[in-house]
């Protein structure tokens, strides 16, 4: 069984699945592995015909700890320690900074389908949703510090109570110390050493804790958000899912003060670009808007899905990651309608579709390599061109896959590719690398004219037969054959599929090029 539907399978109802994120900066492609995995449970749920609602939270009461490299560190700099929904808003387009880089996220959640019950904490804390529960958390203090130490040994002082308030001096909350609490104040000291990024003002005094004056250390936060939104269901990743991590001592603070059971959870591993693990703070990888611009939703929804949510991702926006997974994905559709001897290899692709129960159609495209290569080729008319290559009887819904396509292909140009990876044909004369070309090379290229002269029809897959066959009558690999061919033609030893390279162009171009490759080698310093 898909384990989303397996997990699906064993939920009792009704059940409440729930994520969250603290929009500290950028949202990273990193965090919607967590957005996508708790999306395909509720769907899972809903496909088990279970009464299920996924909600998500925005832990906007924390602390700014980071300023982005991105942002002015004159001007973000004065708010660090302070609550994410204090700090101004980087552009007019949002009120805060919380909901300026939110808004950017939940962008992407429209693009992917996924639209949960969004929540905001700071609606919970300044509403006095969450009074009650600092009352208890506050009057069982003792439970709390117990739990951090049995748990993760982390020793909390005698006198140290569960609550971080505003400071009234200098509006930080990430350098408050709360040391005592009675008639419903607490005492506090905002402490100079209080953070590792801020000094805190040294202020003290007593205040409320209520309605909106400060916030629960986060770990503690968990379990009254837990209880208020209902949640039965919440992931998460590897880094909180540590024996005696965040979330161990989180459960046994559900038990000791709530005295009840946290909910579901299994861990998730991350997702790496380019081998780092992401940081929205530090601004390292790529920003989840960014992945969106990059691959249509479908493409990325399966990216997340194909892969075991135990299983780290380690993305790459190159040519051969982002060919291979259009290959995948496409190998699935073409199973649909005969269906897969595994019932668990088109879950991925199922859940992959923006909406529940969309209906997968086969469909006739172009690989994505074929489309980069026709994008670089000069003078060429694109749509024409696919016209020309593709059957006259394409569906909308077939051109539609085949322009999203296209617009990938685009912006992977556009954004992504290194020069060395980009299609730069040598149209006026030889490339200077074609010097390299050793005797048994030239002797493949020289056979190769005879054999691309005859060919019919000039296509994709009939060259690439043709130029790999060629290959074995000479005696050359396929690897030193396809190096001599890029040399003529690219000025370096890799590039797209052959076929499709001299697909693109034309035939007489193709074989001049050949020949003057053999003919014009003393020309090139290179003996015969």
């Amino acid at each position: 069984m898909f384990w989303a539907d397996k997990i699906a399978s064993e939920q009792p109802e009704p059940v409440v699945v729930n994520d969250s994120k603290t929009p500290s900066g950028r949202v990273h492609v990193g965090s919607l592995r967590g957005v996508v995995i708790h999306d395909v449970i509720h769907r899972a749920l809903q496909v088990a015909g279970k009464s299920a609602v996924f909600r998500y939270g925005v832990d906007d009461f924390d602390a700014l700890d980071t300023v982005p490299h991105y942002l002015s560190g004159d001007r973000f700099s004065p708010y660090l320690g302070a609550p994410l929904c204090n700090v101004p808003s980087p552009a007019d387009s949002a009120s805060d900074y919380a909901k300026y880089f939110m808004e950017e996220f939940l962008e992407v959640f429209t693009y992917l389908g996924i639209i949960p019950e969004v929540y905001y904490l700071r609606d919970f804390y300044r509403q006095g949703k969450f009074n009650p529960y600092i009352d208890l958390f506050l009057r069982h203090a003792a439970d709390v510090r117990a739990a951090y130490w049995t748990v993760s040994k982390a020793k909390r002082p005698e006198n140290w109570f569960p609550f971080q308030p505003i400071c009234e001096n200098c509006g930080k909350i990430a350098t408050t110390v709360v040391t005592d609490y009675r008639d419903g104040q607490v005492f506090y000291t905002c402490v100079p050493n209080g953070a590792n990024y801020v000094a805190g003002c040294g202020h003290q005094g007593w205040i409320s804790p209520f309605d909106g004056n400060g916030k629960l250390p986060w770990k503690v936060e968990w379990v009254a958000k837990w209880d208020l939104v209902g949640v039965t269901i919440e992931l998460a990743g590897k880094d909180h899912s540590q024996k005696g991590g965040s979330r161990d001592v989180a459960n046994d603070i559900c038990r000791r003060v709530l005295k009840k059971e946290p909910p579901f959870h299994a861990p998730y591993e991350f997702i790496l670009v380019n081998g780092t693990k992401m940081s929205s703070s530090k601004g390292v990888g790529s920003s989840a808007k960014e992945i969106a611009a990059l691959l249509p939703p479908e493409l990325l929804r399966f990216l997340m899905l194909r892969t075991p949510p135990r299983t780290v991702i380690n993305f790459s926006p190159n040519y051969e990651t982002l060919t291979r997974l259009c290959r995948d994905y496409d190998t699935l559709i073409d199973k649909v309608p005969s269906g897969s001897d595994d019932p668990d290899e088109l879950a991925p692709l199922t859940y992959a579709q923006l909406s529940l129960g969309q209906a997968i159609a086969p469909y006739r495209t172009q690989e994505l390599g074929t489309l980069i290569s026709l994008l670089q080729i000069p003078h060429l008319d694109l749509d024409t061109e696919l016209r020309r290559r593709l059957p006259q009887d394409l569906t909308d819904g077939e051109w539609q896959v085949l322009q999203r396509r296209v617009q990938m292909a685009r912006a992977w140009l556009n954004d992504y590719a290194d020069e060395s990876e980009k299609l730069v044909i040598h149209w006026e004369s030889l490339p200077e690398k074609a010097a390299q070309l050793t005797d048994a090379q030239i002797a493949y290229l020289s056979n190769l004219v005879d054999v691309l002269g005859a060919i019919t029809p000039w296509e994709a897959e009939v060259l690439q037969n043709e130029i790999f066959a060629t290959s074995k009558t000479s005696g050359l690999s396929p690897k030193e054959a396809f190096a001599a061919l890029y040399l003529v033609f690219l000025n370096q030893e890799r590039g797209p599929k052959a076929g499709g390279l001299l697909s693109y162009l034309d035939r007489t171009f193709v074989l001049h090029r050949l020949k003057e490759s053999v003919n014009h080698r003393l020309s090139l310093g290179v003996s015969e």
